[in-house]
């Protein structure tokens, strides 16, 4: 008899995606196990003052650029789809929906954004929808964590604790290093005119200068200085 698959869920603006996130999804994969992770990019995102930079199209365009070639991993654009703000109850509501139980998803988040756990929609009660995966990033340990909320301390685990997963949802605590990456700094860097190689993967980078995205003036000009290059070389 073949266990129930165990699905990763890693929601976020991703304005862009950075190899911070990706390394993310594939250290979560190791760490549970996972058959697979799905990165959804969200449509509407409701904690942000500002809206994203990027169209949604352009966000889940990267984002499936990003995972490209990547074993266990793709880009959703179930969040893009829906209407109203993209929030994480609404979305593992869709994926309980299509038949996944609760024991079966894992949702996985910094450790930065699940120190602000409360204040996400239907909490507590969205902590009951899936198993949460909250990994280490620069600055804010998973170890952490109990201290941070004691009121959730006695439901945190470590990874290798129940491997299998159960029919009670956990919160696994996963301290494996991520790069120190941000969104944020990448779109500083393109406004500046600086090199963003590295911080995220080059199919992403070609996009966004293709595109010209982010930076307006400073990205069209590298655009266009790269077409003048090649059409001197015809």
């Amino acid at each position: 008899m073949t266990s129930a698959p165990r699905l990763g869920i890693l929601g976020g603006t991703f304005d862009p995606i950075h190899v911070g996130h990706v390394q993310t999804a594939l250290a979560a994969r190791r760490a549970l196990g996972l058959d697979r992770v799905i990165i959804v990019p969200s449509g509407v995102p409701p904690h942000r003052q500002h809206q994203p930079c990027a169209s949604a199209y352009h966000r889940f365009a990267m984002t499936a650029i990003a995972v490209n070639g990547l074993d266990g991993l793709e880009a959703s654009d179930t969040e893009v789809q829906a209407p109203g703000p993209s929030y994480t109850a609404a979305t593992l509501d869709r994926l309980h929906a299509i038949g996944l139980a609760e024991s079966q998803i894992f949702f996985i988040t910094g450790a930065d954004a699940f120190a602000e756990i409360a204040t996400w929609h239907r909490y507590p009660a969205v902590l009951d929808q899936s198993h949460f995966i909250v990994l280490s990033r620069p600055g804010y340990p998973a170890t952490s964590m109990p201290a941070c909320l004691p009121d959730l301390a006695g439901r945190m685990t470590s990874p290798t604790a129940d491997p299998h997963g159960g029919k009670e949802t956990a919160i696994y605590l996963v301290d494996a290093p991520t790069p120190d990456v941000s969104s944020t700094e990448v779109r500083r860097r393109l406004r500046a005119n600086e090199s963003i190689a590295g911080l995220v993967p080059e199919g992403v980078e070609q996009h966004i200068v293709q595109h010209r995205l982010y930076a307006g003036d400073a990205v069209a000009a590298a655009a266009l200085r790269a077409a003048d290059h090649l059409h001197g070389q015809d």
